[in-house]
């Protein structure tokens, strides 16, 4: 079993900036995938940010060239640097992992429980 703890959310002025940290605990042997989703209410749960082992990362066009995501594998950790926020961007951020297990080696799916982000105008 695999445990996500979040944290860094808050409220934070248009044009601020916020960076969320998202880490795991548990049997690991590798995290293969590491996302970042967000959900605004009555909307959808949507990709925000996504990387991988090999370095690659990808982002949603709403928030491309604002948010970065970065990992620190020896910390089972991901983050997200949020810049130029604005109130669009309010929603929950839940961090979201695929991890290969040490015993075993199945892969399985993992939800951080969500960091509130509110931005004000």
């Amino acid at each position: 079993q695999v445990q996500l703890v979040e944290s860094g959310g808050g409220l934070v002025q248009a044009g601020g900036s916020l960076r969320l940290s998202c880490v795991a605990s548990g049997s690991i042997f590798r995290i293969n995938d590491m996302r970042w989703y967000r959900q605004a209410p009555g909307y959808q749960r949507e990709l925000v940010a996504s990387i991988t082992l090999s370095g690659s990362t990808n982002y949603a066009g709403s928030v491309k060239g604002r948010f970065t995501i970065s990992g620190d594998n020896a910390k089972n950790t991901v983050y997200l640097q949020m810049n130029s926020l604005a109130p669009e961007d309010t929603a929950v951020y839940y961090c979201y992992y695929i991890v290969q297990h040490e015993v075993g080696g199945g892969s399985f799916q993992y939800w951080g429980q969500g960091t509130q982000v509110t931005v004000s105008s």
